[in-house]
């Protein structure tokens, strides 16, 4: 879609209101604003919050790993500082916590409980919509911003994250704020705006590490290029920005840094308990080429693995299109219509700052999901998100566009019929579902690009300007547009909303067939990477973990429990002593899912457990989050998430043990989920020292009561 430097900010009209009281204002808004702006920002809201807030938690926990953090936050501070994955503060989450603050504050004020840790994600994608409009209305007005709001708002990968204990929640939060503050700034030239933003995306970097830097290029350019002040002085601020950026993050990170180790918990996720290592190398540049230590995929190639093919096109397949793609074509056509109609505007025009500042937000990111060879899921895409709203909301303003010329027109109706076209492609890949709605969008698409050449031409002969009939054929265009570009992703957006989703790889919307091939994601069904129903037996439920009857998926050799090989079906059921896998290692809880601990395991933990510091141990974030959520109790995670990490060392866990730190461990094999040699000789050494029984179906050992 195309977008003018001119774009009115009313084309429907406003009227003079007059000044009442302080709420009247708040209700009606700016006075240069239409009558019809300020109720319908409200109502963007309320629908937004009643989508991502509704039935909430049939989600259950969400993803156990976060949840078990979030409940150790509750009972130690030292945890909460340091996202520490228990309340004794054995080891920490692989992520910097400020994810974790938000909902652990919510915990402590209302009880911990899973209303008290998904709402506050639901609010942070209602304040992210907020924010979006704000930024998107002060430029283009609010027809723009209510477009790109409500985008966001059905985006079916931010309805999954918003409904869902992962980072990606205040990510996308803290780096929508930023974008605010840089509006902000290219309006002003205060340098105050760019410092907030730095800070904002510094704090970003505390909640998801790198990626919330993919941005910064996007926002260093539109500032560079078309801040108010000398370049000089545009300089030396986004310099500023730069400081905010490491202030935001660094108080953290140093005081992390110079915490003794003794004195703090493993940094989850790092070879050398070095925070600076886990960011950069785990988290950040190992993401990049695939080289990441402990990688869930053993290292190495790790996107091609979980994501598909590597490419230009990558978002388009199967793995990622259904999440974010629905109007990335018409976002890109945007974007080139804004940077065309503005080649020979002003320095400081905003058709030209926006398409720098959102489409450098889009193109950076998208490029980097596109080619990153590591680890990459489904969610991820969410990051992309406010970027598209935005560039879809102001191309979408030049459907009012009375004067709309010929070129201006076939550009709209190029982007209306693409959206509809690829809309019924993203759709065709789930055949039996919704078969008849493709067909609707794409007959409504053709419709409305129609309309778009003949509402000029039929609202000159209906009357003078502002009469109600052309303002109704103005309408009419806008009306089967939104309908075409939006009605695919919001039947997603509402599957998803109706689905329950548990555990660490979760997708939205139905389970997809497509051209991504190579081993992405079979689209998150019930039974298929965390995406299922919360019931289930014991720990072992979903299959995954270490088992005697592995099973094989697709042409991959699945880990032994049925853990889900490179062609990324769900893998055939596998057992694990107490407890018979059910497919792939989602399902009923699987790989951070809210799987269940059998009451008589939990009765036996509880029993002394305050003559103890963690009352058991268990290889793997992953096995030990339901039994912390279930006893409430700390849980050594030996190896961290993957069951990788060099923590603890056979010496060290042998030291826990003879100071009776430890009570039991749960587990019977020698290998781990990721296969770490530090879990594998810790399980032997267990095994050779202590007598087993089984317990709710687990093997138990107590570790004060050695053989001999």
């Amino acid at each position: 879609m195309s977008a003018t430097a001119s774009i009115s900010r009313h084309p429907l009209g406003s009227r003079p209101r007059a000044t009442g009281n302080r709420i009247q204002r708040l209700l009606r808004g700016p006075e240069t604003d239409p009558g019809w702006a300020r109720p319908a920002m409200f109502g963007l809201l309320a629908l937004t919050a009643v989508l991502y807030l509704w039935d909430v938690t049939r989600n259950g926990w969400a993803n156990d790993f976060y949840a078990a953090a979030v409940q150790a936050g509750t009972k130690s501070w030292k945890a909460f500082f340091f996202g520490s994955f228990d309340s004794s503060n054995f080891i920490t989450v692989d992520k910097t916590p400020a994810s974790l603050w938000v909902m652990e504050l919510s915990s402590r004020i209302f009880g911990f409980n899973q209303w008290s840790v998904l709402v506050p994600q639901a609010l942070e994608g209602v304040a992210s919509v907020a924010l979006l409009y704000a930024a998107v209305k002060r430029w283009f007005g609010p027809p723009a911003a209510l477009v790109a709001g409500l985008v966001l708002a059905l985006t079916p990968v931010a309805v999954l994250m918003f409904r869902f204990n992962n980072p990606d929640a205040l990510l996308v939060l803290l780096m929508t704020a930023a974008a605010y503050t840089l509006v902000r700034a290219i309006d002003s030239g205060r340098t105050k705006w760019l410092v907030f933003g730095g800070l904002l995306l510094g704090f970003a970097f505390l909640a998801k590490m790198l990626q919330a830097f993919l941005v910064v290029p996007g926002f260093a350019v539109a500032y560079l290029w078309a801040g108010p002040p000398r370049f000089g002085k545009r300089l030396w601020q986004t310099v500023l920005m730069g400081v905010g950026i490491i202030v935001g993050a660094g108080w953290w990170i140093l005081a992390a840094q110079l915490t003794p180790a003794a004195d703090r918990p493993y940094f989850g996720g790092s070879t050398d308990n070095n925070i600076l290592q886990l960011a950069i190398g785990y988290n950040g540049l190992g993401r990049l080429d695939g080289s990441e230590t402990g990688s869930v995929g053993g290292g190495g190639a790790g996107g091609a693995q979980w994501g598909g093919p590597t490419g230009v096109l990558r978002l388009f397949h199967s793995e990622f299109g259904g999440q974010i793609s629905w109007l990335l074509p018409a976002a890109l056509i945007s974007l080139g219509a804004m940077l065309w109609v503005s080649r020979r505007a002003v320095r400081t025009d905003r058709t030209r700052a926006a398409a720098l500042l959102w489409g450098g937000w889009v193109l950076v990111t998208g490029l980097v999901f596109s080619y990153m060879s590591g680890i990459i899921h489904p969610y991820y895409m969410v990051a992309l998100a406010p970027g598209i709203a935005a560039l879809a909301g102001i191309g979408a303003t030049a459907l009012w566009q009375a004067r709309l010329g010929l070129a201006g027109r076939i550009t709209v109706a190029v982007a209306i019929v693409a959206t509809a076209l690829w809309s019924y492609v993203l759709l065709d890949r789930t055949p039996a579902w919704l078969p008849w709605l493709r067909w609707v969008i794409v007959i409504v698409g053709v419709a409305a690009a129609a309309t778009v050449f003949a509402a000029p031409y039929l609202a000159t002969s209906s009357g003078p300007p502002g009469s109600r009939v052309r303002q109704t054929l103005v309408l009419v265009p806008v009306g089967l547009a939104m309908v075409a570009g939006l009605a695919g992703p919001t039947a997603y957006a509402l599957d998803t909303v109706n689905s329950a989703h548990t555990g660490a790889i979760v997708s939205a919307g139905p389970q997809t067939e497509g051209f991504g091939g190579g081993g992405g994601f079979p689209g998150g069904r019930a039974g298929q990477f965390g995406r299922g129903a919360r019931t289930g037996g014991t720990r072992g439920a979903a299959g995954f973990g270490p088992g005697s009857a592995g099973g094989t998926a697709g042409a991959g050799t699945g880990a032994p429990g049925g853990f889900a090989g490179s062609a990324g079906s769900a893998g055939s059921p596998g057992t694990r002593p107490g407890g018979t896998g059910t497919g792939g290692f989602g399902g009923a809880g699987g790989l951070g899912g809210s799987t269940t601990v059998s009451s008589a395991l939990e009765k036996l933990l509880e029993q002394d457990a305050s003559s103890y510091k963690w009352v058991a141990a268990t290889v793997g974030s992953e096995a030990a989050a339901p039994i912390e959520l279930a006893t409430g109790d700390a849980v050594v995670a030996i190896g961290g998430f993957n069951g990788t990490d060099p923590w603890p060392t056979l010496a060290g866990f042998e030291a826990l043990v003879a100071k009776h730190e430890i009570h039991y461990y749960v587990g019977a094999d020698s290998e781990s989920f990721g296969g770490g040699q530090g879990s594998s000789a810790i399980t032997k050494w267990v095994a050779a020292h202590f007598t087993k029984e089984t317990v709710g179906g687990e093997t138990v050992y107590d570790l004060t009561k050695p053989t001999s």
